[in-house]
C-alpha cells in the first residue's frame, strides 16, 4: 500500500469517528478555562499537567458526550417529529445528568492530588450539590452550542439543497417542454389526430382534448414544487393514450391506477413521467416479437408504489438508460433533492427486459415544504 492510499485510509478513519472533534472540545474548555484563572500558561498547565486534568477530562468527555447524544438521538426522534414536550423533559435530565457526573471529576481531582476536596476547591465533601454552581450552566453553554452550530449547518444545507432543486425543476422542465414541444413530437401527433378525424372523428375529438389537456398542465399547472397527485394521474394517462395513438397499434400498452387517487397527497411534477417517456422511446419495435409496456401505480396510505416495464430488443439495450435526453444520474439527482430518505429506486435491464421500481413517500400539499425543510435533520 502506498503512502497516497496510507493518508486516504487514515483521513477517511479521522473523519468516520469523528476523532477530529477532540482538538474542538480541548481548545473550547481551555478558552473558559483561561478566562476563569486569567491567565494562558497557568490554564495549560492545570489543564495538562495537575490533578486538575482528571477535572477537565471530566468536562471534556461527558460534555461532548451530552452534546452529541442530543444532536443524533434527542433531536433526530423528538424535535424533528415536534414532540417537543418530551424533547425538553429528556434534553433537562441529559444535562443534569451530565453535570452530576462532572461533580465526580472534582472529587476523582482531589483524590489523585492526594488532599481534600474542600483544601483543592474550597468545598466540603458532603456538600456535592455546590458544584452545579459550574457543572450546570457549563454543560448548558456546551449543549447550546452544539445545537447552534448544528442547527446552522443544516439551516446551510437546506438553503443549497433548495437552490439545487429550483435549478434542477427549472432544467428539467426546460429539458421536458424541449421534448414535447420539438417539431417531431407536434407533428405526429397532429397528424395522427388528423387522420382520426375522418376516420373516426369521435376519438379525433377526443385525443385532440387530451393533446390540448397536455399542453395546458406543462404551461400552466406545474409551476409549484408539488401538485396533486391526481392531476400528475391525469397528465400520465393523457400522455400515454397519444403515445398509443402515435405507436399505431405496434405497442400493446398496459396501466393501472388505484383510483381514485386523493386530492390532499401531493408530489412532485415530472417524476413519473421520465420513466413512462423513457419506456415510450426505448421500447422495442421488433416485427416478430410482441412489443409491450406495463405501468402500475398504487397507493397505500402514503406509500406511492409506481411500476413501469418494457420490451427492450439488444440494440437499444444500451440507449435505454439515457432517459430521453435527461439522463439517468439527472433523475436520480432530482429524486434525493426532493425525496431525501424517502424513497427507493430499483432499475433492472436484463436486455429484452427494462423494469423500474420506484417507491415514495407522499406528504400533504400544504405540509410538503416544512417536510423538505425538516429532512436534513
Amino acid at each position: 500500500m502506498n503512502s497516497l492510499s496510507v493518508d486516504t485510509l487514515n483521513q477517511n478513519w479521522l473523519f468516520k469517528y469523528k476523532l477530529y472533534h477532540i482538538p474542538f472540545w480541548c481548545v473550547y474548555h481551555y478558552f473558559w478555562f483561561t478566562i476563569a484563572v486569567a491567565n494562558p500558561v497557568a490554564a495549560a498547565k492545570s489543564m495538562f499537567f495537575s490533578a486538575y486534568s482528571v477535572k477537565i477530562l471530566a468536562y471534556v468527555v461527558f460534555q461532548a458526550l451530552a452534546v452529541y447524544f442530543n444532536l443524533y438521538f434527542l433531536m433526530p426522534r423528538f424535535m424533528k417529529k415536534e414532540r417537543l414536550t418530551q424533547y425538553v423533559i429528556y434534553l433537562s435530565l441529559t444535562i443534569i445528568g451530565t453535570s452530576s457526573l462532572i461533580n465526580g471529576g472534582y472529587y476523582l481531582s482531589a483524590f489523585f492530588a492526594g488532599c481534600s476536596v474542600k483544601k483543592m476547591f474550597g468545598v466540603d465533601p458532603g456538600n456535592f450539590m455546590s458544584f452545579y454552581n459550574t457543572s450546570f450552566p457549563s454543560t448548558v453553554a456546551s449543549t447550546t452550542l452544539g445545537m447552534s452550530i448544528k442547527l446552522t449547518k443544516n439551516w446551510l444545507q437546506t438553503q443549497h439543497r433548495q437552490q439545487l432543486l429550483e435549478k434542477e425543476k427549472l432544467e428539467t422542465e426546460l429539458k421536458f417542454l424541449k421534448y414535447q414541444f420539438n417539431p417531431h413530437f407536434l407533428f405526429n401527433s397532429i397528424n395522427s389526430i388528423f387522420f382520426l378525424i375522418h376516420k373516426n372523428p369521435g376519438m379525433a375529438s377526443a385525443s385532440l382534448a387530451k393533446f390540448s389537456e397536455l399542453l395546458r398542465y406543462q404551461l400552466y399547472e406545474c409551476n409549484d414544487q408539488q401538485i396533486s397527485l391526481g392531476k400528475e394521474l391525469s397528465y400520465l394517462e393523457n400522455f400515454i393514450e397519444l403515445e398509443k395513438l402515435r405507436q399505431n397499434n405496434n405497442v400493446h400498452v398496459t396501466f393501472e391506477a388505484d383510483e381514485p387517487m386523493p386530492g390532499h397527497l401531493g408530489i412532485a411534477p415530472f417524476i413519473l413521467m421520465t420513466f413512462v417517456e423513457n419506456a415510450f422511446k426505448h421500447v422495442s419495435k421488433d416485427a416478430e416479437h410482441p412489443n409491450w409496456i406495463a405501468i402500475r401505480l398504487g397507493l397505500k396510505n402514503d406509500q406511492l408504489a409506481f411500476y413501469i416495464a418494457n420490451s427492450a430488443s439488444n440494440d437499444s439495450g444500451t440507449a435505454v438508460v439515457n432517459y430521453g435526453g435527461i439522463g439517468l444520474k439527472n433523475v436520480k439527482r432530482r429524486l434525493d433533492l426532493v425525496y431525501p430518505d424517502l424513497h427507493k429506486l430499483e432499475i433492472q435491464n436484463t436486455g429484452d427486459r427494462f423494469e423500474v421500481h420506484l417507491q415514495l413517500t407522499l406528504t400533504e400539499l400544504e405540509q410538503s415544504s416544512a417536510t423538505f425543510q425538516m429532512a436534513s435533520l
